[in-house]
């Protein structure tokens, strides 16, 4: 049977929730929103919280309103070591002061993209890392070669654990067969669920952590599915996890913003609009969300 209670000396593990960043009307930050929607989260089962990743726009965010966000989570988690922000940005340097001001903080991680400005070759994004692991937080690094156009493959991530840069992993491409390649080339590393639709997936084939989206609008359910799932508890797992996959599936598409942001809004919390390039969901897209995020709270989800 999984441990899975929240790991104090390795805070990046259990559910840790890609927050969607609460927008007004007028598309500026409702950081009093946010504040509570991080205290919701915890106190309903989820381990942590992830300020400042894709899902919270932090593209769009000015460095003041960055700063403040990773702030604002801190207040609100109880302990900064339930905080990981992400620190991406397009210089090393940069990373690495967002990352400097995470441990001054307290917090327990950072999340990390490869360089994403351009298609980095594999010395250069073990360069990165090993510059931003210089403020001295543990590092999570986030592969998401979809976006990034940087593949961080099981031996690039031995390689980058054997450097010392790297703590974790959060696995996006949704090709369950790195799990074992990883645990085969870097067995010290953690890894973390990282696309929503693969969590039964890589929870059987040893991930120690989710970095999960729709945790923002059924946080209950999920962290449920999640313990369930790490424990080797199929008989509950699996009816859940077919509950909810209609849902869950819309965390690894484009619009996985608006989407999460419109399924908070369905069950009570503030989601909100989305700053551009991103636009409003389409007719059909809206209806889609709408259709399954109805439907598992009619299954009772939560």
């Amino acid at each position: 049977m999984t441990d899975t209670a929240w790991n104090t000396a390795r805070p990046w593990r259990g559910i840790m929730v890609a927050t969607a960043l609460p927008l007004r009307d007028d598309l500026t930050v409702d950081y009093d929103a946010y504040a509570e929607h991080v205290r919701w989260l915890i106190d309903s089962g989820c381990d942590g919280v992830v300020p400042n990743g894709s899902l919270g726009e932090y593209q769009t965010l000015t460095d003041e309103e960055r700063a403040r966000v990773v702030h604002t989570a801190v207040e609100a988690a109880g302990d900064p070591a339930r905080v990981m922000p992400g620190v991406a940005a397009y210089g090393s340097a940069e990373a690495r002061r967002w990352a400097e001001r995470a441990a001054a903080a307290g917090c327990g991680s950072v999340l990390l993209l490869p360089p994403n400005a351009y298609r980095a070759d594999e010395q250069a994004v073990r360069d990165h890392y090993a510059e931003v692991a210089k403020a001295g937080v543990p590092v999570v690094a986030y592969n998401n070669p979809f976006d990034t156009k940087v593949d961080l493959s099981p031996a690039l991530l031995a390689a980058l654990h054997r450097d010392g840069s790297i703590v974790a992993v959060k696995e996006f491409t949704g090709d369950v067969r790195r799990a074992y390649e990883i645990a085969e080339l870097a067995p010290e590393l953690d890894l973390l669920i990282g696309a929503d639709d693969v969590l039964l997936e890589l929870a059987v084939a040893g991930a120690v952590g989710w970095i999960a989206g729709y945790p923002n609008a059924l946080p209950a359910s999920c962290a449920e599915l999640f313990h369930a799932a790490v424990a080797g508890d199929l008989t509950t797992a699996l009816p859940l996890y077919r509950s909810l996959h209609s849902l869950l599936r819309w965390d690894s598409k484009t619009e996985f913003v608006q989407a999460i942001k419109l399924s908070m809004d369905i069950v009570g919390r503030r989601g909100g609009p989305v700053r551009p390039p991103r636009s409003p969901l389409t007719e059909e897209i809206e209806r889609g969300v709408r259709e399954a995020t109805e439907k598992a709270v009619a299954h009772g989800h939560r």
